[in-house]
């Protein structure tokens, strides 16, 4: 997939935009406009780098539920061809409706055809919506469709948390997003203590990152990237480490069965069942005892997942 960071003309397609062109994470909302748009080439996504509460808000806490990297990485599986990252700023933030039609999708991107969602805004203050982009289609010279919004047992799926996510219960946010909530990022250099303890991990920042519950997880890990790419099983903690008196967090992950250098690669790494929340031990022996036990019931779990 194509990844670009401004906007020219080019071959005309089909192309999709989100609620508020914004992708926070990828759920089967999103898929189900995707699937509408299939069948006009090429595929694109158009979605607002960096997102507009960083502009308008830039001290608020952390929101993004996948970082670029990730959000990149679920979209090609997709089929999306090309995904265009527009430059968001006041200037556009500041454009009317008719002005972001004719400027950016019209004469920018040269769209042929758009898919929307039901909910889609557009134009300086949300001022527009479904409507008013049809409208402009007609006079600008691309067709429009809208997707119903979509639900699932009796919940709409929103660009949101994924439900169930913030208390643990990561099999109820797969069954929102479709796919497991995954971490991506690279392996960087930590303190080692995993290693002296027995349990070397790599280390991944989760930082600007709107988190599900923190605590110990059993997880799938595709290794993208060097000499060890390839699917493992796992166990990680995500959180403060509150043993060691640390308090920015971080994802930590212990792979099975593993032995190499993961430094500098690139993880994804997905949660499939939530353990136990993060604990403060008496001291090291008993820390590297829980380790084991949790270990352990990942097996157990990673084996009937």
């Amino acid at each position: 997939m194509q990844t670009y960071t401004h906007w020219t003309a080019l071959a005309r397609g089909a192309w999709r935009l989100g609620g508020d062109g914004q992708f926070r994470r990828v759920h089967l909302g999103h898929q189900s406009v995707i699937d509408l748009a299939r069948g006009r080439e090429p595929l694109g996504i158009i979605t607002f780098e960096p997102h507009p509460r960083e502009v308008f808000a830039p001290d608020a806490a952390p929101f993004r539920l996948m970082n670029a990297e990730a959000r990149e990485h679920r979209l090609a599986k997709l089929g999306v061809e090309r995904l265009y990252e527009l430059p968001f700023n006041r200037d556009l933030a500041g454009m009317d409706p008719e002005t972001f039609a004719r400027e950016v999708l019209a004469e920018g991107l040269g769209v042929a055809h758009v898919t929307v969602g039901g909910d889609f805004r557009f134009g300086k203050g949300r001022a527009a919506g479904t409507t008013e982009l049809i409208a402009l289609g007609r006079e600008l010279g691309f067709d429009v469709t809208v997707a119903p919004l979509l639900h699932i047992d009796g919940i709409e799926v929103l660009d949101q948390h994924p439900q169930g996510a913030g208390r643990g219960r990561v099999r109820d946010a797969a069954k929102m997003l479709g796919h497991l909530h995954r971490i991506e990022g690279e392996v960087m250099h930590g303190d080692k203590r995993g290693r002296d303890l027995g349990f070397p991990t790599a280390n991944m920042s989760v930082a600007r990152l709107h988190l599900p519950k923190l605590g110990v997880y059993a997880v799938k890990v595709d290794v993208l990237t060097g000499p060890h790419a390839g699917a493992y099983l796992g166990a990680a903690s995500l959180g403060v480490r509150p043993m060691f008196g640390e308090n920015a967090p971080n994802l930590e992950t212990f792979l099975f069965d593993f032995e190499g250098d993961l430094y500098g690669q690139h993880l994804s790494v997905a949660l499939v069942d939530y353990l136990r929340p993060e604990m403060k031990f008496d001291g090291l022996p008993a820390l590297m005892k829980q380790m084991a036990a949790d270990c352990e019931t990942a097996r157990e779990i990673l084996r009937s997942a």
